[in-house]
């Protein structure tokens, strides 16, 4: 095996997988070690299993409404291991993609526990137990997160699960209780409540996906009441203890005890760095909460060595976050231009409807001293919402007073795909007037945005003939 590289990157996620095969495109000689499978979180974990879930239960959303589309109702249901199956190979699927392309790139994967004794060393306990010493110029960490766990007396109870836990079984219940309103919890929501399970939802904070906008939190759990789903906010939960019938989680509002009972308990209340597991103590980086301090090439203030993904402090935990700075790094250590701008980072939620924002919000833009000028379009009225059979949704955008364009919020059918068409326009620093002019097809769903543009643009003529 070699051990001399130019460039060790520790962690097979998409941050790191995209990275290694950025550098050796650029003449890099480069290894990839990775601990258990290629694809990291998001595709074995994450993204992939939970958006192929969603996808299945939509489409049983639609046999479910076949007489709303004037078709012939048919009986359905949900065949447990065949969706699990389903999951499997898609997951699978993509993997040996990855695989093919790092071995296409001529990157050298490793598989084995990676430490950091020291700079440019890296020791590797492979798989077969046992061990190997890499050295190389640079390194780059993209370790990724795990499941964080809440201290909760329970949570070591039988049917206490986090996502790792709920995407390796995909069981079928009757009933569900997830603490912890953001992303991952409203998107297990989503997808329990869509095939049946009762489901009750525990979120700390005032609201129910906290760190967006307000009304895409309000909004959500008004669609989320009329599917069933039973919300609580400003729920601290207490304890999680056995009863008769499953799992009852004891929690207080407002000062007043209260209990939910279901089958199984989700924990989804973010996730935790464990960047000490990694490195030695004398070359443990600067940290932030856990999470390594960076400059905008992803540089750690140890030298030569870089952070990227979920480990990096002040960026989001996802996946295309991740990637993005994979590339950034892999130019840094290069000497190349890059070209990628991170600074405009769009989150997106697999819901029904789906949610995706970037850029400020009103409160956001408000709190900066910015006068603000925002515009909304209900997409109910649009033709393909209409045609499609979708529920209340809109796009709002956000804008100064010149009419430039700050953040946009979109709540509607396809929002994910769309929300890139916001990023663009934000980063050519574009005017809602500007975005208003684009001739955009009919019936689609984007035509919001446009809807949503005009409805700006002319809020800002009327403040500027004041």
């Amino acid at each position: 095996m070699d051990t001399l590289f130019d460039v060790v990157v520790i962690g097979g996620g998409i941050g790191g997988y995209t990275c290694a095969a950025k550098l050796a495109s650029l003449g890099k000689k480069t290894a990839l070690v990775e601990r258990d499978q290629l694809g990291g979180t998001c595709l074995n974990r994450g993204c992939i299993p939970t958006k192929t879930l969603l996808h299945a239960a939509s489409l049983l959303s639609d046999i479910e409404r076949a007489a709303f589309f004037g078709l012939t109702p048919t009986t359905s249901s949900v065949d447990f291991p065949a969706l699990k199956a389903r999951k499997d190979e898609v997951v699978l699927t993509l993997r040996q993609g990855v695989e093919r392309m790092l071995k296409s790139a001529k990157v050298n994967v490793i598989e084995g526990d990676a430490f950091v004794p020291a700079p440019g060393i890296v020791d590797v306990n492979l798989q077969d137990g046992e061990s190997v010493r890499l050295t190389a110029q640079d390194l780059v960490v993209a370790v990724g997160s795990s499941p964080g766990k809440p201290p909760i007396p329970g949570l070591d109870l039988p049917g206490v699960w986090t996502s790792d836990d709920i995407l390796e079984q995909v069981p079928s219940l009757d009933s569900l209780i997830i603490i912890g309103g953001g992303v991952i919890g409203m998107e297990f929501a989503s997808f329990y409540a869509s095939i049946g399970t009762n489901v009750t939802v525990l979120e700390a904070l005032p609201s129910i996906l906290p760190n967006m906008d307000r009304e895409l939190g309000r909004s959500l759990t008004a669609l989320m009441k009329k599917r069933g789903v039973v919300v609580n906010v400003s729920a601290l939960v207490k304890e999680i203890v056995t009863s008769d019938d499953g799992l009852t989680v004891a929690y207080e509002v407002k000062g007043k005890m209260e209990e939910a009972k279901g089958e199984a308990v989700l924990i989804s209340t973010g996730r935790h760095v464990h960047l000490e597991d990694v490195f030695a103590p004398s070359v443990l980086p600067q940290l932030d909460k856990g999470r390594a301090v960076t400059d905008r090439t992803m540089r750690t203030d140890i030298p030569h060595i870089y952070v990227i993904g979920d480990a990096a402090a002040g960026s989001p935990q996802l996946a295309h976050t991740a990637s993005s700075q994979g590339l950034v790094a892999a130019a840094a250590i290069a000497g190349v231009p890059s070209d990628i701008d991170i600074s405009l980072v769009p989150s997106c939620v697999y819901t029904d409807p789906e949610i995706a924002c970037v850029g400020l919000t009103e409160a956001e833009a408000k709190d900066t001293g910015i006068r603000v000028v925002t515009g909304k379009c209900l997409t109910s009225a649009s033709g393909k919402s209409l045609i499609s059979g979708q529920e209340r949704g809109f796009v709002k955008l956000v804008a100064d007073e010149n009419g430039v364009l700050l953040g946009g919020q979109l709540m509607c059918a396809r929002a994910t795909d769309m929300i890139g068409e916001i990023v663009a326009a934000i980063s050519a620093g574009m005017t809602v007037k500007e975005l208003a002019s684009f001739v955009r097809p009919h019936p689609t769903f984007e035509e919001s945005i446009g809807e949503a543009a005009s409805i700006t643009a002319e809020k800002v003529a009327q403040l500027q003939g004041q």
